[in-house]
C-alpha cells in the first residue's frame, strides 16, 4: 500500500492515484514558492486531499456495513486458553457444583444438628450455597481468563453482534422454549403416561413463609441463571465454538448442562432448554438474552407450582 508523502493525506490511496499525485508534485514542485502559483496549487492540494479523504470514507462505511454472515456470531478468540476448558470445567463440577449445589443440604443438616430441615432453613441454605457457587465460579474463571481479557466482558455484546437486538432473541428464544418443552411434554405424556409431580417440596417451601419464598425467586430466578449461563454458555459453548462449528458446541454444552442436574427423569427436558438458551447466545453473542430467558422461564414454573 502507497502513502502520499507530499501532500500528506489522511489516508492511502490507491495505486492509481499516487502515481497520479507523484506526477503532479513532480510538475508542480519548481512552482512551489512562486507567489502567482501558490494559491492554485493549494486549492488543488485542497481538492485532491478531499477525494482521498472522501473516498476511504466510503470504503470504510462498506466494510461497516456489510451484514454478518452465518447464524453464529461467537469469535475464535476465545478469552480463555482452549486447552484449559476441560480441566477448569472439572474444577468447577468437583470443586464447587457437587459439594455446594448437592452436598450443602446435607453440611446444613449436619451444621444445625436437624435430620430434617425445616422448609424456611431449606430456602435459606440453598440461597448462601447458591451464592457461593455464583462467587466461586466467577472467581474461577476470573483467574483462568487471559491476561488481556476482563470478565465483565463476558455479559457485554460481541462486536459482530451489535446489529442484532438481544431483546427480540430473548423474546423469540421463551416463546420457542416454552412450546417445545410443552409439546415434550405432552408427547411423553401420551406415550409413556402422565407421572405425578414431583414439585411437592417446591411448592412447601414456597407457601411455607414470605421468608421461603422470596429466597426460593432469588434462588431460581436470578442467582441460578447467572451462574450457569456464565458457566455453560459465556464459558464452556464460547470455547467449544472456537474449535467447533456453533451446532455440535450447541448440543455438547447443552449434554452437560443437562447431565449436571443429576436428574434422568429431566433429561431430556433440560437438553432442550440448553439447546434453546445455547442457540439464542450463539445468534445475539449476549449472555444477557440468554439470562433473560433462563430467569423468565424459571419465573414461570415457580409460579405454575405455586398456583398448582
Amino acid at each position: 500500500m502507497i502513502v502520499l508523502r507530499l501532500p500528506t493525506f489522511g489516508c492511502p490511496l490507491h495505486p492509481p492515484a499516487a502515481k497520479f499525485c507523484r506526477d503532479v508534485n513532480k510538475s508542480l514542485s519548481p512552482l512551489l514558492f512562486s507567489p502567482n502559483t501558490a494559491l492554485s496549487y493549494s486549492i488543488f492540494n485542497f481538492k485532491l486531499s478531499s477525494k482521498a479523504s472522501l473516498k476511504c470514507c466510503c470504503i470504510k462505511n462498506e466494510i461497516k456495513e456489510q451484514p454478518i454472515k452465518g447464524f453464529s456470531v461467537l469469535a475464535s478468540d476465545i478469552p480463555w486458553e482452549s486447552e484449559s476448558l476441560w480441566s477448569t470445567m472439572a474444577m468447577y463440577m468437583f470443586n464447587l457444583h457437587i459439594p455446594l449445589g448437592y452436598g450443602g443440604m446435607s453440611v446444613a443438616a449436619y451444621a444445625l444438628n436437624q435430620p430434617v430441615l425445616e422448609p424456611q432453613t431449606q430456602a435459606l441454605s440453598l440461597l448462601v450455597f447458591q451464592i457461593l457457587e455464583l462467587s466461586g465460579a466467577l472467581f474461577l474463571l476470573s483467574r483462568t481468563i487471559k491476561p488481556q481479557h476482563d470478565l465483565l466482558t463476558l455479559f457485554k455484546a460481541k462486536k459482530l453482534s451489535e446489529e442484532r437486538n438481544w431483546l427480540l432473541a430473548s423474546a423469540l428464544g421463551l416463546g420457542f422454549l416454552i412450546l417445545l418443552v410443552f409439546s415434550t411434554l405432552l408427547i411423553a405424556d401420551r406415550l409413556f403416561g402422565a407421572k405425578a409431580a414431583s414439585n411437592s417440596i417446591m411448592k412447601e417451601i414456597l407457601l411455607s413463609s414470605n421468608i421461603s419464598k422470596t429466597a426460593s425467586v432469588l434462588v431460581n430466578c436470578i442467582i441460578a441463571p447467572l451462574t450457569e449461563e456464565a458457566v455453560y454458555r459465556g464459558f464452556l459453548l464460547t470455547s467449544l465454538a472456537a474449535t467447533l462449528n456453533w451446532q455440535k458446541a450447541v448440543v455438547i454444552s447443552s449434554a452437560i448442562f443437562s447431565a449436571a442436574h443429576f436428574s434422568v427423569d429431566n433429561f431430556l427436558q433440560l437438553f432442550i432448554i440448553g439447546c434453546v438458551l445455547g442457540c439464542s447466545y450463539c445468534w445475539s453473542g449476549n449472555l444477557r438474552s440468554s439470562i433473560v430467558i433462563h430467569s423468565l422461564y424459571n419465573t414461570l414454573i415457580l409460579l405454575m407450582t405455586i398456583l398448582s
